[in-house]
């Protein structure tokens, strides 16, 4: 066990990072941060900021010698960095997951061993590819690339070969996944810890809404049948063990097929639809990262009210500053800012969370507050 006091590092400093740096200070460690943008989130409130190249070997031996564990706050950290950290400090999760996580035709791979469904796929490493993966997978399909993407980048939407040909140069050639876009039901999300000694506690599963690819909301409790969220609690479970994972993960889950699962993404983090256990659990995800991460018992979540998280863009600050006060006015409502300087369109600012004695209520309550501060 690492006993508060001692010191957790950090690789990236965005607003995850920030979260689980709020958390472990106040739980009494102290944390340090890597990350090579001054104005990091996390870094703004960490007990120190390195400010460097996440491949910089100096700034690597620096926070693997002040840092008694380390831990990643985005999936997509230079396997290099990795390689050097875990030579000289104990980094959780461990790398074999990361890198699974990090390129989707290898997560893809996975879910298809561990016999988990998952969207029909086909792999696109050069143009002369497209045409058996076409044959493969059918229309209508997505072109993502296998690495880098998120929030709805880096995927391109086809209809026909032709479309998957342009789609696959204007993603400049990387290797992608042609998958096929199955009729959506609902989409769901398990967010959990899982603990060195095996030990796993999953937070409730959330109800996610998309708009244009990026997280619109996530209502706890979901409203999906029992059966379903039990079994997507179950498979979410089986991936930690099968990758011995030891951290907070995620995993998204498409609703398909007259009430089918089947496995979307990984995400060995925290994830943006866990952001409603801050107020709406006894325990939030963050504190369930610095536990697991420090080798302290993890705690079986409660939820203690439904709710609905709210994701806040930049597009909500083009006309001005928001009202705050006119969204805060109303009973039930919690504001989360990442600290981030610029809010361009898209951005994710940070989030409300919404109280309710509903799953309908706090989000409509939600929608309401939403529509407050965009006046």
């Amino acid at each position: 066990m690492i006993p508060p006091g001692a010191t957790l590092g950090l690789l990236g400093g965005g607003q995850l990072g920030r979260m689980f740096t709020s958390r472990a200070r106040s739980m009494g460690y102290e944390v340090v941060v890597l990350d090579p943008d001054r104005h990091s989130p996390a870094g703004r409130i960490a007990t120190r900021h390195i400010e460097a190249s996440y491949l910089d070997p100096e700034a690597l031996a620096e926070l693997a010698g002040v840092s008694s564990a380390v831990t990643t706050e985005f999936e997509n950290v230079p396997a290099a960095a990795l390689q050097f950290l875990t030579a000289r400090v104990l980094v959780r999760p461990g790398p074999g997951a990361l890198a699974i996580a990090q390129d989707r035709l290898s997560e893809k791979a996975f879910f298809v061993d561990a016999g988990i469904p998952t969207a029909d796929f086909a792999p696109v490493r050069n143009a002369d590819d497209i045409e058996g993966a076409w044959a493969r997978v059918g229309v209508p399909a997505l072109l993502k690339t296998s690495r880098l993407g998120y929030d709805g980048k880096g995927q391109v939407m086809v209809e026909s070969l032709e479309e998957a040909h342009r789609g696959f140069a204007g993603l400049g050639g990387a290797t992608c996944v042609l998958e096929r876009r199955l009729a959506l039901e609902g989409e769901i999300s398990v967010v959990l810890a899982r603990g060195e000694d095996g030990s796993v506690a999953a937070f409730p599963p959330g109800e996610n809404h998309h708009v244009r690819g990026i997280l619109d909301t996530t209502v706890v409790p979901a409203r999906l049948p029992a059966p379903l969220l039990e079994q997507a609690v179950a498979t979410a479970c089986d991936v930690a063990a099968r990758l011995d994972y030891v951290g907070v993960m995620a995993l998204e889950f498409f609703v398909a097929e007259a009430g089918r699962l089947f496995a979307n993404e990984i995400a060995p983090r925290p994830h943006n639809s866990g952001h409603y256990t801050l107020d709406g659990c006894d325990v939030c995800q963050f504190e369930q990262q610095v536990r697991a991460l420090a080798g302290l018992p993890l705690t079986a979540p409660r939820l203690l009210s439904a709710v609905c998280m709210i994701n806040l863009l930049g597009d909500l600050w083009q006309g001005g500053e928001p009202r705050w006060a006119a969204a805060l006015a109303l009973p039930g409502v919690s504001l989360h800012l990442y600290g981030k300087k610029d809010a361009r369109p898209g951005r994710k600012m940070g989030h409300l969370n919404c109280l309710g004695e509903t799953a309908d209520q706090a989000e409509g309550l939600a929608r309401r507050a939403l529509a407050a501060l965009a006046g």
